[in-house]
């Protein structure tokens, strides 16, 4: 498979909180799905997962090459985790169509966080034609 696009993201966990504070269950659900809610909700130190979900969803967009597309919803990227798994990247609406157009078969991710900032780093593969 052939990389057509990398992608890196860093957030301020600080920046996070602060918007989860300010809106509450209204930011939640307009940027994080329901299972990454889960997911995230049920850490020790959720705020640190939200960020890190924050910055994967950022570095995917940069490997599609592309920012936010009309049309796009947080939600059609979607990271799912397990406890000691790598996360996955799940595409759905206007972030599906952008991968096909890119010719991406698959979205590869890495998040990580610690007390301050979180990161994500993506590789979009093209897929096997």
């Amino acid at each position: 498979m052939q990389i057509i696009g990398i992608g890196s993201h860093i957030v301020e966990i600080l920046r996070i909180a602060q918007m989860i504070e300010r809106h509450d269950e209204i930011f939640l659900r307009r940027v994080f799905t329901g299972g990454e809610i889960t997911y995230c909700s049920s850490r020790a130190a959720a705020t640190q997962h939200y960020a890190a979900v924050w910055a994967g969803k950022e570095a995917v967009l940069k490997a599609l090459g592309s920012s936010w597309v009309s049309g796009m919803s947080w939600r059609d990227i979607e990271i799912r985790q397990a406890v000691s798994e790598p996360p996955k990247v799940a595409l759905a609406g206007a972030a599906r169509e952008l991968c096909k157009v890119q010719g991406a078969g698959e979205v590869h991710l890495s998040i990580a966080h610690c007390r301050t900032h979180a990161t994500g780093y993506a590789i979009a593969l093209r897929g096997n034609d």
